[in-house]
C-alpha cells in the first residue's frame, strides 16, 4: 500500500425543475425476457435530490444538490443530518454530487464542488448510526477547469476500496485531452484506500502504480462524464454510465475479476465511433451498450443491477435511464455481452440518479424533487 500525500462527472444537460408521476406501470419490452410488472411509487419530496446511499439500520440517505443530506423514513425525509450549503455552489453542474458509506458504516463520504469549483471528497466518522460532524476531514481534491463534467459519483467496491468518478474537466470535446492523459485524474475512475494513510493510501495493485508519468490513483480512463456508476451486488461487476458529447450515450462494463487499466476511449472515441477524426486506441474497451440521441435521450444516467427480492422478473437486470428522456430501461448482461434489452416505458422525470437500498430494492431520484421506489405491481 502506498500512502499518498495531498495534491492540490453531472450530466451534459441543464438542470430543470420537473415532477415525477406518483405511480406508473412498467413493462419490460425485450422479447427474450419475462415481463416485470412494477409501479414507481413516490415516497418523498426533496429539494433537488442528486444522490443517495444505503445507510445504517437499513435507512436510505439522500443528498440534495444544494448541500444537505437527509434520511428517508416512514413519513418522508427528516431534517438535515448534514448541511454544507454555505460551502458549495450549484452553478453549472456543481454541488453536492455523491455520497457513500464504507462497508462497515464506520465512515460517511461526500463528493462535492467547493465555492471555487474544486472537486472535494470529505470523510465523516459515523457512531451508533449517526454522523459525527466534528470528525470531518478532506481526503482528496481535484481542481476543475470548467463548471461542468465535475464527476461526483463515489462508491465502495467489493474489495473495500473507495472508487471516485471524475469527468474530463468539461467545456466540450475535451479541449485539454484529459480523457487519454494518464497524468491527470480528470476523465478517470480512481481507486483509493481512504483510511490507509493520511490523507489516503493507494492500493499496491492499482494498474498504473509502476508506470512513470501516470497517476497512481487511476483505475480506469478514457471517460467523458461518468456521472453514475455501480457495482453489481451479485457479481461484483462494474457498470458505468458515461455521458456522450453529441451523438452517442454509452454504458461501460468491467468484470469483477478486472485488474483495472481499462481505456474506454474518450476523447478518441465516442462510444464505438471515432470522435472528430480520432483513431481508436489499440487498447480501447468498447461499451457494452450504446444508444444514439435520435429520440432516446441525451444524457445517460447509470443505475444498478436489480438484486432485490420484491420483483422476481426484474432480478439480474441492469436498470438505467436518461436525464433528458426519463424512461426507465433494462439490460441483461452475461460475460460482457448484452443478452436482452427492455424499455420499461415510463417517464420518470429528469432522472438524476438511482439508489440501491440495503435490501437491494431500487429508488429513483428526479432533480425536480421526487424520490420514488420501484415496487411490484
Amino acid at each position: 500500500m502506498k500512502v499518498r500525500t495531498r495534491s492540490s462527472a453531472i450530466i451534459g444537460a441543464l438542470f430543470l425543475a420537473a415532477s415525477l408521476t406518483l405511480t406508473a406501470t412498467l413493462t419490460t419490452a425485450s422479447a427474450d425476457e419475462a415481463q416485470a410488472q412494477v409501479v414507481l411509487t413516490e415516497v418523498a419530496r426533496a429539494q433537488g435530490p442528486s444522490a443517495g446511499a444505503a445507510g445504517p439500520d437499513g435507512k436510505v440517505w439522500i443528498a440534495e444538490r444544494a448541500g444537505t443530506v437527509r434520511v428517508l423514513g416512514d413519513y418522508g425525509l427528516g431534517e438535515p443530518v448534514l448541511d454544507i450549503s454555505a460551502e458549495t455552489t450549484t452553478d453549472g453542474e456543481r454541488g453536492l454530487l455523491g455520497v457513500a458509506f464504507d462497508p462497515e458504516f464506520a465512515h460517511f463520504y461526500i463528493s462535492y464542488t467547493d465555492l471555487e469549483g474544486t472537486s472535494t471528497i470529505d470523510e465523516f466518522a459515523v457512531q451508533d448510526g449517526e454522523l459525527q460532524p466534528d470528525t470531518r476531514r478532506t481526503v482528496l481534491t481535484q481542481e476543475q477547469p470548467y463548471p461542468n463534467h465535475n464527476g461526483g459519483d463515489i462508491k465502495f467496491g467489493p474489495d473495500g476500496y473507495l472508487y471516485i468518478a471524475f469527468g474530463d474537466g468539461g467545456s466540450g470535446g475535451d479541449p485539454h485531452g484529459n480523457g487519454q492523459n494518464l497524468d491527470t485524474l480528470l476523465g478517470k475512475i480512481l481507486r483509493i484506500d481512504p483510511t490507509g494513510g493520511e490523507p489516503y493510501a493507494i492500493p499496491s495493485d492499482n494498474p498504473f502504480v509502476a508506470e512513470e508519468g501516470a497517476k497512481d490513483e487511476i483505475w480506469a480512463y478514457g471517460l467523458r462524464n461518468p456521472w453514475r456508476f455501480s457495482f453489481d451486488a451479485g457479481t461484483g461487476d462494474l457498470l458505468i454510465g458515461d455521458v456522450g458529447q453529441s451523438e452517442w450515450e454509452e454504458i461501460d462494463w468491467a468484470p469483477a475479476s478486472s485488474k483495472g487499466g481499462e481505456n474506454y476511449g474518450w476523447s478518441s472515441m465516442e462510444g464505438n465511433h471515432p470522435f472528430r477524426g480520432g483513431t481508436e486506441p489499440a487498447n480501447h474497451v468498447p461499451p457494452v451498450h450504446e444508444y444514439d440521441r435520435s429520440g432516446l435521450g441525451c444524457s445517460v444516467t447509470g443505475g444498478f443491477v436489480y438484486r432485490g427480492e420484491a420483483i422476481t422478473d426484474l432480478a439480474g437486470s441492469y436498470v438505467y435511464s436518461d436525464y433528458c428522456d426519463g424512461t426507465l430501461r433494462t439490460l441483461n448482461i452475461e460475460n460482457g455481452e448484452v443478452t436482452g434489452e427492455g424499455d420499461l416505458g415510463v417517464q420518470g422525470g429528469e432522472v438524476i440518479s438511482f439508489v440501491e437500498a440495503g435490501d437491494g430494492e431500487l429508488y429513483v431520484l428526479a432533480i425536480g424533487g421526487a424520490v420514488s421506489r420501484i415496487d411490484p405491481a
